[in-house]
């Protein structure tokens, strides 16, 4: 009784949100009592409260922020409650604004679901001969995830859509997004490694599952979806991305999205991909299946913040549907499985602001009637004295913290 009553109370207080979702709400006094400082975990809760229904979920020390008005996106998180470090890169700017633009609302938050693909004759991000008119599909831009089931420690969120690529296919899709904050003892299990006495440490499972409840097949000759998740975090100076790979893959990293990289920004050894997030140079780079391995990470030398982001990837990795920002793709399902983004200014000047990008994809979804694709990933945010720190990066992405460091030095 008294859950469903928990979950009644949490319903109407969403919809209530919903509607106040454009308009800036009032901080309490006890709000305004205690007092947090920009990049505190609390200066975001109370920051997003001005403007959304927050869901917070709550392990222990461990707090992260579910947003279902973004899209169900997880917009931070923090190892140490109110107080500690915000791991997500927020865009304060554009949601302070309460405005809802044509092409995209970049809200920000570490990590959201997106589908792909983005370019080529399938696109969703395109519509028949418009090769300059970009837009996200408004169900995962702008528009409200609807909570299915919440408690403590656990979010569902549903959306139901519809959907057609550039070549004139209609989807018709459900996405159901389940995100769990994970605590100390379930995070050793799933890394199989110890965690050092220093470190304190976040973490979260994030289930996202796409059905097709259409009555025609997803194939190779009209398009395919895929599920895409993105994970916006802080960028600086300070701040590398290492993307480990498979030994003897036959394929390539791609490093040509935006054009080509200089050395002093990308680096290939044996062992991984060193890619700098210092949002100083619009940028991304992508690994194929063939190189592809389930991890990546990012590790900011200065806060002492080791990042890494866990995710399902099949035995045998084949088809990803292909994002290259091309009208007409050669092989449309040649896509990439790990993607990161820097940002930086475009050719016009703009920037979306100080962040990096960490981008998974699942493969390709050719789905029948009723079927559904699953992918899982799970995010770790570690702080911790370098020592410590250095043991995990060998453990969990086979580098070492001074490589990462040295990375480009030299």
């Amino acid at each position: 009784m008294r859950r469903v009553l928990f979950l009644l109370i949490i319903s109407m207080s969403f919809l209530f949100g919903c509607s106040q979702s454009k308009k800036i709400r009032n901080i309490t006094k006890e709000e305004e009592k205690t007092a947090y400082a920009t990049g505190e975990y609390g200066y975001d809760m109370a920051f997003l409260k001005k403007y959304i229904t927050p869901v917070e979920l709550v392990n222990g020390e461990s707090r992260l922020i579910v947003a279902p008005e973004y899209q169900g996106r997880v917009m931070t998180s923090s190892s140490s409650e109110m107080k500690g470090l915000s791991h997500g890169w927020i865009n304060y700017d554009f949601i302070s604004s309460a405005k809802i633009n044509e092409d995209a609302n970049p809200y920000g938050g570490e990590e959201r679901i997106w589908l792909g693909p983005e370019g080529g004759q399938f696109s969703i991000f395109f519509t028949g001969n418009n090769s300059d008119k970009w837009i996200v599909p408004a169900a995962f831009d702008h528009e409200t995830f609807n909570i299915a089931q919440v408690d403590s420690q656990q979010i569902t969120l549903k959306k139901d859509f519809e959907l057609v690529n550039r070549s004139g296919t209609k989807f018709n899709a459900k996405i159901i997004r389940t995100i769990t904050l994970l605590d100390r003892s379930e995070i050793r299990t799933n890394l199989k490694t110890g965690v050092g006495k220093s470190v304190r440490v976040v973490a979260y499972k994030s289930e996202n599952r796409l059905k097709n409840t259409g009555n025609d097949c997803w194939n190779k000759d009209s398009g395919a979806l895929s599920i895409w998740m993105l994970g916006m975090l802080k960028a600086s100076p300070d701040v590398t991305v290492i993307i480990p790979y498979r030994k003897g893959g036959q394929g390539k990293v791609v490093n040509d999205y935006f054009g080509g990289i200089p050395e002093n920004r990308l680096k290939v050894t044996d062992d991984a991909v060193f890619f700098r997030a210092d949002a100083e140079f619009r940028s991304k780079i992508g690994v194929s299946p063939s190189f592809a391995l389930s991890c990546m990470g990012s590790y900011d030398a200065q806060k002492k913040i080791l990042s890494i982001l866990n995710y399902s990837l099949p035995e045998n990795p084949t088809e990803y549907v292909n994002s290259a920002l091309v009208d007409q793709q050669e092989d449309p399902f040649s896509g990439d499985v790990t993607n990161s983004y820097n940002d930086g200014p475009a050719k016009d000047g703009f920037r979306i602001g100080q962040l990096y990008e960490m981008e998974i994809s699942s493969p390709a979804a050719f789905l029948k009637q009723g079927e559904e694709i699953s992918h899982v990933q799970y995010m770790y945010h570690f702080e911790g004295n370098e020592e410590d720190l250095d043991f995990l990066a060998r453990s969990l992405l086979n580098v070492s913290v001074s490589e990462i460091k040295n990375a480009f030095t030299h």
